[in-house]
């Protein structure tokens, strides 16, 4: 069954925007929602969340319109924005009991867990508070109500490294709860380890739908070998039709199985190996045949 549904969805801002898309999120998921900033994705989720009416289409949450019938969704819904509204004069915990009281929790047990989790002496004024910080209190905010379903728009924005991983590990604990997720991100790394299934948005239209296995072959992955010598490293470069060869080190590309890298290394003095990380930009274009308006 569907709880997040778009249905031919269009916004055209003069050429950016949203344009015919459909895609649905099924209960108990984690759907991964990627593209590149400018995509399109916080548009979509504006109108998920009844800030946008449709041009064309319409968007449901648990079968409700979610233009006609914002107020029922948002009482079951939790939010994150990509860009955080707060009242800076306010502290940390002041807008927390705020959202608390707007939302009529009663046990902050919850509440007082994620701020725990997260590290975050909420009691600051939010003016003051660095990115990351305030991030923190945007995740908590989403999270303490306990909702169903969550639409979270790039929610690791600003967090350390440390801070990311307990992010993720909230999500995967939330997943084994049985709640439906929707998280947009341009970090690949992020949604491969919290999502089965991810939509790819580029330039406002729906690229692929597709499992994050799949996603994950068709990636063309590079490896930087570094041989004992300059002349091992030519002969190694000419195994592959490989000219990116910088004195003993050669980058290889390969699509899949790394099988015939191995079987190759074994033939060669190899001193060491390394995997540069790739941004999703260099995704998409490996995805869509090397177009780099993404």
């Amino acid at each position: 069954m569907s709880v997040i549904e778009i249905k031919n969805l269009t916004r055209d801002y003069g050429g950016k925007g949203v344009f015919d898309l459909t895609l649905s999120v099924e209960s108990g998921e984690t759907f991964g929602f990627l593209g590149p900033n400018g995509a399109g994705k916080t548009t979509a989720i504006r109108h998920l969340t009844g800030f946008l009416k449709p041009q064309k289409g319409s968007c449901a949450v648990n079968g409700l319109d979610c233009w006609a019938e914002s107020p029922k969704i948002h009482g079951s819904l939790g939010y994150l924005p990509g860009e955080i509204a707060f009242f800076d004069d306010m502290t940390g915990l002041d807008f927390l009991n705020f959202i608390a009281e707007y939302r009529r929790v009663k046990d902050k047990t919850r509440m007082r867990s994620l701020l725990e989790r997260f590290e975050l002496d909420a009691r600051g004024k939010i003016k003051k508070m660095s990115k990351g910080m305030k991030q923190k209190v945007g995740i908590t905010a989403a999270f303490m109500h306990d909702p169903a379903a969550l639409i979270l728009d790039e929610p690791t924005s600003g967090l350390d490294p440390l801070m990311q991983s307990r992010f993720i590990e909230l999500i995967l604990e939330e997943n084994k709860r049985g709640k439906t997720i929707l998280m947009s991100s341009h970090m690949f790394e992020e949604v491969e380890r919290t999502c089965r299934r991810v939509a790819i948005i580029k330039n406002g239209r729906l690229a692929t739908v597709d499992s994050i296995d799949k996603l994950k072959a068709a990636q063309v992955k590079k490896y930087v070998i570094t041989l004992e010598n300059e002349k091992a490293a030519l002969a190694f470069a000419k195994e592959f039709a490989e000219e990116d060869v910088s004195e003993t080190r050669v980058t290889v590309s390969i699509a899949g199985n790394i099988r015939e890298l191995i079987s190759q290394m074994n033939k060669y003095p190899v001193a060491g190996i390394s995997m540069p990380g790739q941004s999703l930009e260099e995704i998409f274009m490996q995805y869509y045949g090397g177009n780099k308006n993404v």
